[in-house]
């Protein structure tokens, strides 16, 4: 008797193990690489587990590469050797590149077979998140953690110094006569105590101020550099006088900026629209206003962050899972729940009839106009080049304007000149991949931006060579090519040179910055 009850429970284990393996194998697991840190690393996580204990048939595995500059690098890395993930965060720039490489599917796809999501549902998400996720008349991505930038202001110093603090600086002028009355000298020692704002060598702010300016940062096909124009000198002008004219704000590098805010050494401090957050967490001691950013001509708004996008899988139900968070994350409940905990935007129109969101506009009025921005706001280009030209905006173009080494027209012109070159490369490499020949064998190059597959069938030997700080590329070499590697830490990144052993002779070339070019 008492061996049959001892067999007895261990078959009951047994079958209550296969039952747990089997409920297991029926999970379809997706992998969601992303860059989210601190308290916005930790909103994520809650609505991811929320997402994981309401679809016991999805997993997600939520991934974070650190910051942006990695999770680029490894996305590149993972495309090369098709190990990339399921879904991850990405830039407008980045999905230009990786559209090029077909290795996304387009949420068009997926809509037509949703009978859950339909014309309502879009028409509910803003405008701009459409229009800034559609690329070559394909909706490839959807809209993830979107901020606006904004104006803070400390409400004791406005009410110390006889401004009405429910009323902050709306235009320009106001802003710059706010910031001449409250940078002051309180002890008399000849030093300024309390400066009215400071400024970060910052594209995002520079193109904000370009656009309320009334002028544009690319033609509509984004081909010809707009912002070389007299709007742009505008905006230049604007900063310069600012920290060179009035010696009412200092350059702060990081988050200098946000710390001498918190400790009431600022009156004003303009950055994103989730800086709030950190500051939260870090303590804020005052009472803290936040508001739209002052205008020149123009309401115009750069929307920032970035979108996700849903990687081509040979498993169709990843897809399809994929597709399943990535809905859910944009419903109108969690994309309130997400600018709730985060200060994120919200993505839909509805999401303002969520209790939560009604709660802090009640409670923050002036929040109110923080919000009204996503109906007059726009996107930075979408092209592969935009990322390269933005970095030398800040470097070439802003701080030596600030610095007085160049003047805002000679500075521009440059930038202009630097991106337009960049574009007519681009448009004079071939369109359709391009084969060469050396010892028999056929070295095919996709000119795709991105390196998608380089392939030779004899002899075959796996080389990995180190480019760009840590990024890998999985590169198939044949016993009839010399591969080159050219580091210029200095410059834009790397490129890869492939010669033909026999001749000597240059066959092509791979850049970061370049894309191919074949000789």
């Amino acid at each position: 008797m008492k061996k049959i009850f001892i067999f007895m429970i261990i078959s009951l284990l047994m079958f209550s193990c296969a039952k747990q393996e089997k409920k297991a194998s029926d999970v379809t697991e997706v992998v969601f690489w992303q860059a989210m840190g601190g308290p916005l690393g930790d909103a994520l996580h809650i609505l991811v587990e929320e997402f994981n204990d309401t679809h016991p048939d999805i997993h997600i595995t939520s991934i974070n590469m650190g910051n942006y500059t990695a999770l680029s690098q490894k996305l590149m890395a993972s495309i090369q050797t098709g190990n990339q993930p399921n879904v991850a965060q990405a830039f407008e720039a980045w999905t230009t590149n990786m559209a090029k490489g077909d290795v996304l599917v387009p949420m068009d796809d997926f809509i037509e077979e949703d009978t859950d999501f339909g014309e309502d549902d879009l028409a509910d998400f803003y405008p701009v998140f459409i229009k800034c996720n559609t690329i070559d008349g394909k909706l490839l991505s959807f809209p993830f953690n979107k901020s606006v930038r904004v104006l803070y202001y400390n409400k004791d110093i406005f009410f110390q110094n006889g401004f009405d603090p429910n009323k902050p600086p709306t235009t320009w002028d106001d802003f710059r006569t706010y910031c001449q009355k409250l940078t002051l000298d309180k002890n008399g020692d000849g030093k300024i105590d309390q400066f009215g704002t400071t400024l970060r060598i910052s594209a995002w702010q520079f193109e904000n101020l370009l656009l309320q300016a009334g002028g544009e940062i690319m033609s509509p096909d984004e081909k010809t550099p707009l912002f070389n124009s007299e709007k742009g000198v505008l905006a230049l002008n604007f900063l310069n006088d600012l920290l060179n004219v009035d010696k009412t704000a200092y350059l702060s590098p990081g988050y200098d900026g946000q710390n001498d805010f918190l400790a009431s050494k600022l009156a004003m401090y303009e950055d994103s629209s989730v800086s709030i957050s950190y500051m939260e967490r870090l303590g804020v001691d005052f009472n803290i206003g936040v508001t739209a950013i002052p205008i020149k001509d123009t309401r115009k708004n750069i929307i920032s962050g970035t979108n996700v996008v849903i990687f081509k899988s040979e498993d169709k139900k990843k897809e399809k899972a994929a597709w399943e968070f990535v809905k859910w994350f944009t419903d109108t409940e969690q994309t309130a729940k997400w600018s709730e905990l985060t200060y994120y935007m919200p993505v839909r129109k509805s999401a303002f009839q969520v209790e939560a969101l009604q709660e802090r506009l009640k409670n923050k009025p002036e929040s109110a106009s923080v919000y009204e921005q996503l109906n007059y706001a726009t996107f930075e280009p979408q092209i592969s080049e935009w990322f390269e030209t933005r970095s030398y905006i800040e470097e070439h173009v802003i701080e030596k304007v600030l610095r007085g080494i160049l003047t805002p027209k000679q500075a521009l012109d440059k930038a202009a000149k630097k991106i337009s070159d960049m574009i007519a490369e681009r448009d004079e490499k071939p369109k359709k991949k391009t084969s060469t020949y050396t010892n028999n064998e056929l070295l095919i190059l996709y000119d795709s931006g991105i390196l998608k597959k380089i392939k030779i069938d004899y002899n075959e030997a796996w080389v990995n060579p180190h480019i760009w700080n840590e990024l890998e590329y999985d590169i198939k070499v044949g016993i009839g090519i010399t591969l080159a590697k050219i580091c210029d830490q200095a410059g834009s990144g790397g490129r890869i040179t492939f010669y033909d052993n026999k001749t000597g002779k240059k066959l092509a070339r791979y850049s970061q910055s370049w894309g191919y070019k074949s000789y």
